[in-house]
């Protein structure tokens, strides 16, 4: 149940519906328990990129780091705000079996990985096709409503296709050189009235994450401080965070900290480069933007950013959804668990269409 629309909340809808008939792109967002609503337009249909994220905009960048990050340009820049009832839907979701055979031979073998010692952990995910028959607009909309506390965004360019989701994990916050991330790992299913019983293969794999990200950062710092992990709910799931605070040194470039952690550890693996090579070697698909990141750049201000890791994630073509689901893979895992919990993952964007 949502509150009236305001009038800025409507001319940013109406702009978004025009830009998308015109092949315009744009990108509309809110961020985790705010109700203001961002839309940054573009007033025609070049990809750009961005080079060393001096920018100004709303970047969406892809997994393989090595790509280039696509840049909106601010041409013309809307806020609006939307008011939710947080409460998320429960409703009930038939799950499809199909894919699980490749799924649990892709586990074992990332398992088999890890057991030579060439890995401590890897992230391995797959792809879901689902038809759908709500619009972009309309999907965007029912996730904001059913997700407050994460980032809620829908991203068109006409050369790189439709996004939408509903990511619970900052990449980095950057003002005034102050750095905030997170270390975000392990997932349990959310369960009324009763809090998430964690195992050691949660905890460690939590803990090697947030070791990972202290020694990324350490050289980029000139103080750096890492939390005690806690859980947080993300819908229908319950993960362990840490939050992460420091102050750059003073001439570091908001390049080399972005470097330093993406793909991060939570999304990749440890070592994070052959991590990146099994995966793309093993999994049967493309990631493109799936693990990406995506976010304001410089906005407000210069050396001011907001970016968040793509996940809980979708690309919408016309009559298809593809929703992206994966699990950090340790010497400890269960195949047959990592597909139980990417069938609970998958539930988030399946409830929203």
């Amino acid at each position: 149940m949502r509150y009236p629309k305001t009038k800025d909340y409507q001319e940013i809808w109406d702009r978004a519906e025009a830009s998308l008939e015109e092949g315009l792109p744009f990108a509309l967002y809110r961020k985790p328990d705010e109700i203001e609503i961002h839309g940054v337009f573009q007033s025609n249909n070049t990809l750009h990129h961005s080079k060393d994220f001096t920018e100004k905009g709303f970047v969406f960048a892809p997994f393989n780091s090595e790509s280039n990050a696509v840049l909106i340009q601010p041409d013309n820049v809307l806020e609006g705000s939307f008011r939710t009832e947080n409460e998320p839907s429960t409703k009930t979701i038939s799950l499809d079996e199909s894919g699980k055979g490749a799924h649990i031979d892709l586990v074992r073998n990332g398992i088999k990985e890890i057991e030579k010692g060439r890995l401590q952990k890897v992230v391995l995910s797959r792809k879901i096709e689902v038809p759908i028959s709500k619009s972009p607009l309309e999907i965007f909309e029912t996730l904001l409503n059913t997700y407050p506390n994460a980032f809620g965004y829908l991203f068109y360019h006409p050369e790189v296709g439709t996004w939408c989701g509903a990511t619970p994990e900052t990449l980095v916050k950057i003002k005034d050189k102050k750095l905030q991330t997170m270390s975000l790992a392990a997932t349990l299913p959310y369960v009324d009235n009763k809090k998430p019983d964690w195992g050691d293969k949660e905890i460690e794999e939590q803990q090697m994450v947030s070791e990972y990200i202290g020694d990324k950062l350490a050289h980029t710092m000139e103080r750096l401080e890492i939390d005690e992990a806690e859980s947080v709910r993300a819908g229908n799931l319950w993960h362990l965070r840490s939050e992460v605070s420091g102050t750059m040194l003073p001439n570091l470039k908001v390049k080399e900290v972005i470097k330093a952690l993406h793909p991060t550890p939570a999304v990749c693996g440890i070592p994070t480069k052959e991590a990146q090579q099994f995966i793309q070697a093993n999994e049967n698909y493309q990631r493109t933007f799936y693990t990406g990141f995506l976010g304001e750049l410089n906005l407000r201000a210069q050396g001011e950013l907001s970016l968040f890791v793509n996940l809980r994630c979708m690309q919408l073509e016309t009559d298809i959804a593809s929703i992206f689901v994966g699990g950090g893979i340790t010497e400890a895992s269960d195949p047959e668990s990592e597909w139980i919990e990417t069938q609970n993952k998958s539930k988030t964007m399946l409830g929203v269409l």
